[in-house]
């Protein structure tokens, strides 16, 4: 072999061995290397101060949260403020995200994991940005990992999830298992609502006004010490202490469930209520609450607030200064909340809510349910027997139960005896 044969051999090795090494490489690239390893963090250096909006879609569905003026917002529900809590749970989630298990994965296992984008896929994409509109940065929410429950467990068998893949943007090498699941992280409006209402306290007095007649009605009291009466009883009716007491706790501590998209009148019945109801405090507030119509089982909702907040406090008889002082502390404290509980209050009434039925349902009793059960006399359905005059009686030995005797009749008269022997 002369030199020339064997550097074209050598030239054809190194070509051969090139192809090799790219062919090799070829196989191995769709399966990327995480760059995060075990207990690092997801997202490293999130900057969760400097989020202001927060997007959350899926393939059907889709929640926008917005801050504005400092408050959080739901921007599906008009602008209502959304549940804080709910909101800094979920940043400080991805803040605080770590590694469970790095996964190593090429574009052809990304169905399995669910981290494609949620038009192709049922993941959920949650995208963070700033005030100014700037993305921060996103997160894909995958397949949640499941793990096998103990048949002999108390809680019974079955699989609840542990974790969650996810991946940050589009990076492959970001995908990692975590021990998060995200169980809370929908696109539901509703799920994202303050759900916080009014409370009605020390209440006074509740007056219902229905369309249906037998359900309007008015019970009230003097102080906390007294008893609750039925306003305007009629002859007859008495009132039935323990079912008053049923519908003096409405609306004690109301929830609701959603915010109605559609205020129109004629879609809420609030060109028709179904019932209105006033209910006065000791303290001065009053509720106008206003039911709708029903929409599935829950009712249609508005609630305007109103008050007569004492503004000064009168001294007692004798009132010493040093009492004085503090009484008046005490009174400035109480009258400074009962404003500002007046204030946020009075927000409600811009908007038409959706409450259960179980909560209004106390206010729709009808009259009757508050009054004692009329208790009917038994008729009676056999008729007397005719009395009728008692026999003459004669004296004599009757009431002896000895046969009677007729004082009238003749003796019969005895046979004559003949003498024995003639």
């Amino acid at each position: 072999m002369n030199r020339k044969q064997l550097v074209t051999l050598l030239v054809l090795g190194l070509v051969l061995g090139g192809l090799g090494v790219l062919a090799y490489k070829k196989r191995q690239n769709p399966y990327e290397e995480s760059i995060r390893g075990m207990g690092e963090k997801v997202v490293p250096n999130f900057p969760i101060n400097d989020v202001a909006s927060i997007t959350l879609k899926t393939r059907d569905a889709s929640v926008n949260l917005a801050k504005k003026d400092d408050v959080w917002t739901v921007q599906e529900r008009g602008g209502y403020p959304a549940n804080f809590n709910n909101i800094s749970e979920l940043l400080r989630k991805v803040w605080d995200l770590k590694v469970t298990s790095p996964v190593r994965v090429g574009p052809s296992r990304l169905p399995q994991l669910e981290l494609l984008p949620p038009d192709k896929s049922p993941s959920t994409l949650v995208e963070f940005k700033k005030a100014d509109g700037k993305p921060v940065t996103s997160l894909l929410l995958g397949a949640k990992h499941m793990k096998e429950g103990r048949g002999d467990s108390q809680f019974g068998g079955g699989s609840f999830p542990d974790g969650r893949y996810v991946m940050v943007g589009t990076n492959l090498q970001t995908i990692a298992l975590v021990s998060e699941p995200f169980t809370s992280a929908e696109p539901k409006p509703q799920d994202w609502l303050h759900k916080e209402w009014f409370k009605v306290e020390r209440l006074k007095s509740i007056s219902v006004v229905s369309t249906n007649g037998s359900n309007t009605w008015h019970v009230a009291r003097e102080s906390e010490t007294n008893d609750w009466k039925v306003v305007d009883l009629k002859p007859g009716e008495q009132p039935d202490s323990g079912k008053i007491t049923s519908v003096t706790g409405a609306l004690s501590y109301p929830s609701f469930n959603d915010i109605a998209t559609n205020t129109a009148p004629e879609h809420t019945g609030m060109n028709q209520p179904t019932a209105t109801a006033k209910l006065e405090t000791l303290d001065g507030f009053v509720y106008d609450v206003k039911v709708g119509g029903k929409t599935g089982e829950d009712y249609f909702v508005q609630v305007a607030t109103s008050g007569n907040i004492q503004k000064e406090r009168t001294p007692g008889k004798d009132e010493k200064p040093d009492d004085k002082d503090k009484l008046d502390k005490e009174f400035k404290e109480k009258r400074e909340k009962q404003e500002e509980k007046l204030k946020n209050e009075k927000a409600f009434g811009t908007w038409t809510y959706v409450v259960s039925k179980w909560t209004i349902d106390p206010l729709l009793k009808e009259r009757k349910d508050l009054l004692q059960e009329k208790k009917e006399e038994p008729q009676t359905t056999e008729k007397k027997e005719e009395s009728k005059p008692a026999a003459e009686t004669k004296p004599g030995a009757d009431f002896l139960n000895l046969p009677k005797v007729d004082a009238t009749a003749k003796p019969e008269p005895k046979p004559e005896s003949k003498p024995e022997g003639k």
